[in-house]
């Protein structure tokens, strides 16, 4: 049966979340939601995930004051993975400084490595209070 509802929690309490530029289309980033951080995100517009690593309700640009606006959401055929398209403030959705998390790129032919964009701010500047 097609789930009609929104993502379906209960078969697995993380699901994952890709993030796409709502204007360019572009993809930003891959990150994970719990039910928490799905409802904080449909409640205040603004994108929160589940951080696996700090095991916490990460609130996107809570440090760099890179937010991501959330503009829609979707939900895909078997109701365990979204797709938010988003406003990203502040230029950058990468903690590495990059636009996207996805700025590296292989070459499927020779296998070689190119990073593709220039970074939009230093994280060590910016996380500078986690050192």
């Amino acid at each position: 049966m097609i789930e009609t509802n929104g993502p379906d929690f209960s078969k697995s309490t993380m699901i994952p979340v890709i993030a796409q530029d709502d204007a360019s289309g572009d993809v930003l980033m891959l990150a994970y939601m719990n039910a928490e951080a799905y409802a904080e995100t449909l409640r205040t517009g603004r994108v929160c995930y589940f951080s696996r690593s700090r095991n916490k309700l990460w609130r996107k640009g809570e440090e760099s004051g890179n937010v991501q606006e959330l503009k829609s959401i979707f939900f895909d055929c078997d109701a365990d993975t979204l797709l938010v398209r988003v406003v990203q403030i502040g230029g950058a959705a990468c903690h590495a400084g990059y636009r996207s998390c996805f700025f590296r790129q292989i070459d499927p032919k020779t296998q070689t490595v190119s990073i593709i964009g220039e970074p939009v701010f230093d994280p060590n500047t910016v996380y500078q209070s986690k050192k």
